[in-house]
């Protein structure tokens, strides 16, 4: 007995404080703190827009719709820059990782200025097919139009911020984050209100700012080009590299973004109650999903590091603690909900029914945690490892898994509490343990382990 309490259990062993813990502290913690500024761009919007009516704040709320899609697509833009700029600084070559970092921002600025190009005369039909009214319409577009020349500074800050992430920095993109989003209230006070611009200078106060913030990250980036004398021009055939690494997480981030959209569509099939609830169910889900996405931008930094020095019992070492911490952050996370799921319910409506289809989707939600936890983990691992080809065909099959369950709880479960709750069972249950079962067969296989640049 005494033996035995003084070597512990397995599991004190296992969570006992390592040294990789204050690397994994030390980008996830500054990770998620910029990943917090970022919604509060449209929330400053929303509420500075909101004074000015109800059409406004509307065609916002469709405009703004747009661009989220349009930016969360364009996502691999960070996640493929860190994992490449992570394998070069392991390998040691801190100029090749700037240099790949530099067409990795060009990348994203020619990717800004062709969306934006093609967005422009198409606004109308694109927030249109969102359900824009008649009334709404014009509001919509004026935001879209005015939030274009924005674009490109905002895939800008997403390549820029994979550099730094790449290099093991990630207090630089949190300090401009933070920084924007205060710079963003005060230029879409001064061009609403004090110049009288409307919804037009919402717009244009978040696409100057975002046009700031890359200014900002790009600057950093560029002193290290300048100690190392790394060359500033893009390289065409890296800049292709990255287009086409980029391709498979793109279509990685589609499937997801298609599940979501599925699974509201099947809420909007479970009433009123149902559907208001569903939304206050995602919304908590996102921002738990920030944490868990917190950690998973430390293992694509830690494990592509580890691979570029090809140090296979670093990188073993670093996926064993990293999934150690995402199950129990998404178990103390769940833990929490679970036991304030009650109380929550208060804070969103006043409604019965809506609080009681809510507490139910919060249980589930709660008790999926630890495994979404294991998901995100697993998928920065990987995405770390640039195996994303690997990662756009799992996406599809665990989609394809998906979309027959959410189908039938629309068709075969009758719509109202007991529809929503097998919704957030397949959504947060099923979805996710398929994405799970391929992620740790790929991760056992070791296949996706290659070391060096």
């Amino acid at each position: 007995m005494e033996a035995r309490l003084r070597s512990g259990n397995g599991w004190s062993r296992r969570l006992k404080p390592t040294p990789r813990d204050a690397d994994i502290l030390r980008l996830a913690g500054p990770a998620l703190g910029a990943l917090v500024a970022e919604p509060l761009f449209l929330l400053a919007d929303s509420v500075i827009v909101g004074r000015l009516g109800v059409l406004p704040l509307a065609g916002l709320g469709l405009a703004g719709a747009v661009l989220t899609t349009a930016v969360g697509l364009m996502v691999f833009l960070a996640y493929g820059t860190t994992a490449t700029v992570a394998r070069r600084i392991g390998a040691g070559d801190l100029r090749g990782a700037l240099e790949q970092g530099v067409d990795g921002i060009w990348l994203a600025l020619g990717a800004g200025v062709v969306l934006a190009l093609l967005a422009w005369p198409t606004a109308p039909a694109l927030v249109g097919a969102l359900g824009a009214s008649a009334e709404v319409l014009p509001y919509a577009v004026t935001y879209l139009h005015w939030s274009l020349p924005g674009l490109p500074g905002m895939l800008v800050v997403l390549a820029a911020t994979g550099v730094l992430r790449g290099l093991q920095d990630t207090r630089t993109p949190l300090v401009v984050a933070a920084t924007g989003a205060g710079v963003n209230v005060l230029l879409n006070l001064a061009l609403v209100y004090g110049a009288g611009w409307g919804i037009a200078g919402s717009a244009a106060g978040t696409a100057l700012t975002q046009l700031l913030m890359a200014a900002a990250l790009v600057t950093v980036v560029a002193r290290g080009v300048r100690r190392t004398g790394a060359r500033v021009t893009p390289h065409p055939l890296g800049v292709l590299r990255g287009a086409r690494d980029g391709a498979p997480l793109f279509v990685r981030t589609l499937t997801l973004r298609v599940a979501l959209l599925v699974t509201t569509v099947v809420a909007t099939r479970q009433g009123d109650a149902g559907i208001a609830a569903h939304q206050v169910a995602m919304t908590v889900w996102t921002t738990t999903a920030l944490a868990l996405d917190a950690l998973a931008i430390a293992a694509q930094a830690l494990v592509g590091r580890a691979l570029g020095a090809a140090d296979v019992g670093d990188v073993r070492a670093t996926v064993r603690r990293m999934v150690q911490w995402g199950v129990a952050t998404g178990a103390v996370l769940g833990v929490l909900i679970a036991l304030t799921a009650v109380p929550l319910t208060g804070l969103f409506s006043t409604d019965p029914a809506v609080r009681s289809f809510l507490a139910a989707a919060l249980w589930v939600l709660a008790a999926s945690l630890p495994l979404a936890g294991w998901v995100f983990v697993l998928d920065g691992v990987l995405i770390g490892a640039g195996d994303g080809r690997y990662l756009a065909r799992a996406g599809l099959l665990t989609l394809l898994a998906y979309l027959p369950a959410a189908g039938a709880v629309g068709l075969l479960v009758e719509p109202g509490r007991a529809g929503l709750v097998w919704l957030w069972i397949a959504f947060a249950g099923l979805f996710m343990a398929a994405r799970l079962a391929t992620l740790v067969r790929r991760e056992r296989s070791g296949r996706w382990m290659v070391l060096g640049v």
